[in-house]
């Protein structure tokens, strides 16, 4: 099956409860424009009532041949449904064992044909025996099926009060009850990979706070019932506000839609469905910069670097240095500066000196450069740099573009003994959660260089945290590859990541503030953040943020309440937790964070202690540090 992407076309399916002749009703499905088929692999009143005769013992296929269909056309036009009959979890013994049999049954059938996805419906809160059958599948096969549960948004039966005069309006922990047993089924199957959902768009559209939840989940399709299209003045089916607000989001995580039910236009066919969703598709607004440069890493878990450990590669400067952002904020920082350092009647005389430190293959210094341009204000320039590859570059630059207004420097910042200090040093050392590159440490070891009274720009960050839910995030941790020490220490290490397919809990809240000059060199840090639980939810890990003040109103930032427009040069960092933590609406959820630091080398430690308490993760480095 194809998968839609931004702005691609997006990919479709029909439902269907009885196919007579599968090799037709494929062929008409791909008339239609649809690319794939949802269809029982066994016929829905084919009850097979193994323990029974004469039913046990009657001769014949038990269902149609493989041999209707070619093996591509199978695994890749073909999604298969569990009969509608089987109840595994009935509190009638012989039905119940009936219906196990006859699971086992599709489900190996479903493997046999290497089918893509086969999808099984949860309509009731009683599904352990159904997540226990289908795990014992999954766990003993080599077959690469995904399941897809078929969840309603809403609970029909609390859609059907609505209508009921007088009945009270659905609450809130109506609206959470499918997704309630989502979470139960998915935790019954150890969160496997393999289990993901089939969201059913109901005549309903629960709260913002509830939509938000779902589209945390492994969504891989959303069904879409004819019965909730309206019908426009001109004869089309179209969805309300509501309804497209939802599949707009869904769009974004590149879901496959199916549509179930028969025609409700009956002069028209099929197509019209179709064509509306393809509108409200390519009627999305374009993605942004951010967006554009991101795509390909959502959620993908990559490393944080440690540039004072290790020294960069010349492809990761030049993904940095297409920010259209970042540079251009450090310019505005500087020019504001030398206008508020250089009086307009001292233009000509006064030269400030500026330390670019960790100068790189020299943007700052660049911006640097136009800001006193900007200004007409005067500067000598040094670009420190460890790194003596790119000290090759920027020497490079001096002599085809800078002149003597710049010196380089091939040292380590902390150790530079400089022939003069600095009245402004600008620096870029931050990591996706502020501090988490060691510009602490850096900027504190130069601090000798800087005169008394001078900038540094930035001039302080913060790093904020807010917890998150993710069963995308909580699968790519766990399936990491496990490292040496400790058996979880994948759990225990933060990663730099795309966040897509998550619901945040709540807003972010800042955890650790550094300023610079300071007079306080000890960085290590403690802080318990309490947040509050607007819904039920699971919370799989804390996402990390920072803001920067660079010089007085000139910001960055990538938390998401006042992220620069634009920049890309960060995403978020993930401090995941060992175990999901189920919280109800209205508990807090207190977290505590450690940053530490031994002299040689910095490490985070964090813990979940209320609702319940976790283990600490990471502790004194055990799985994770940064290198001094």
């Amino acid at each position: 099956m194809a998968s839609g992407s931004a702005m691609s076309k997006v990919s479709c399916g029909r439902d269907l409860d009885c196919v007579p002749e599968v090799t037709d009703t494929v062929a008409a499905v791909a008339k239609y424009g649809f690319d794939f088929l949802c269809m029982p692999i066994f016929h829905p009143r084919f009850k097979r009532e193994s323990e029974l005769e004469p039913v046990k013992s009657r001769p014949g296929a038990k269902t149609r041949s493989d041999l209707l269909l070619s093996a591509r056309e199978w695994n890749t036009l073909t999604v298969g449904k569990l009969s509608p009959w089987i109840d595994v979890d009935s509190e009638l013994t012989t039905v119940r064992n009936n219906s196990e049999q006859a699971m086992v049954q599709e489900l190996n059938y479903c493997a046999y044909l290497s089918l893509p996805a086969f999808m099984i419906p949860l309509t009731t809160p009683h599904f352990a025996n159904m997540a226990r059958v289908l795990l014992s599948h999954i766990q003993t096969g080599h077959h690469l099926t995904t399941f897809w549960i078929r969840v309603p948004l809403m609970d029909p039966e609390d859609m059907l009060d609505d209508i009921v005069e007088n009945a009270p309006s659905s609450s809130n922990s109506d609206e959470e009850k499918t997704w309630h047993w989502w979470n139960s089924f998915r935790t019954l199957c150890d969160y496997n990979k393999r289990v993901c959902l089939a969201i059913e768009i109901v005549s309903d559209v629960p709260s913002d706070a509830v939509i938000e939840k779902w589209l945390g989940e492994p969504i891989k399709a959303a069904i879409l019932p004819t019965s909730i299209f309206l019908t426009n003045k001109k004869g089309f089916p179209v969805l309300s506000k509501a309804h497209q607000r939802v599949i707009v989001r869904l769009f974004k995580l590149d879901v496959q839609f199916i549509f179930t039910g028969t025609s409700q236009h009956s002069e028209r066919d099929f197509r019209v469905y179709l064509q509306y969703l393809e509108y409200l598709n390519q009627s999305r607004p374009a993605p942004n910069s951010y967006d554009m440069f991101s795509k390909g890493y959502e959620d993908y878990l990559q490393s944080p670097l440690q540039p004072l450990m290790d020294n960069l590669e010349a492809q990761t400067y030049e993904v940095f240095e297409k920010d259209p952002v970042k540079y251009s904020q450090y310019q505005d920082a500087v020019f504001k500066c030398l206008l508020d350092r250089v009086p307009e009647e001292e233009k000509d005389t006064n030269v400030q000196v500026l330390m670019v430190l960790g100068a790189g293959r020299g943007p700052l210094v660049n911006a640097s450069l136009k800001a006193a341009k900007q200004a007409n204000r005067k500067l000598r320039v040094y670009a420190v740099e460890k790194n003596t590859s790119a000290v090759i570059t920027l020497e490079n630059v001096v002599f085809e573009e800078w002149g003597d207004q710049v010196t380089v420097v091939s040292c380590d910042m902390r150790e530079w003994k400089a022939p003069e200090k600095a009245d402004i040093i600008v620096s870029e050392l931050l990591g996706s959660f502020g501090d988490n590159e060691l510009s602490p440490e850096c900027l504190d070891g130069a601090q000798h260089l800087l005169k008394e009274g001078g900038v540094s720009i930035p001039c302080s960050y913060t790093s904020f945290l807010a917890p998150l839910s993710s069963s995308k995030l909580y699968n790519e941790v766990r399936a990491c590859r496990e490292r040496d020490k400790h058996p979880e220490c994948h759990f225990e290490t933060p990663y730099v990541v795309r966040l897509h397919n998550f619901q945040q809990m709540a807003p972010a809240l800042p955890c650790f503030t550094f300023v610079h000059p300071t007079d306080n060199t000890n960085n290590n840090r403690y802080i318990c953040l309490r947040f509050n639980a607007a819904s039920s939810t699971v919370i799989h890990g804390f996402a990390g943020y920072f803001e920067a003040t660079l010089y007085k109103d000139v910001m960055l930032s990538i938390r998401p309440e006042t992220h620069s427009t634009g920049m890309f040069s960060w995403f978020p960092i993930l401090f995941p937790l060992k175990q999901p933590l189920p919280v109800e609406r209205g508990e807090h959820v207190s977290v505590r964070f450690w940053r530490c630091n031994n002299g040689r080398k910095v490490w985070y430690e964090w813990a979940v202690t209320e609702p319940f308490c976790s283990p600490i993760h990471n502790p004194a480095g055990r799985s994770y540090t940064i290198g001094l």
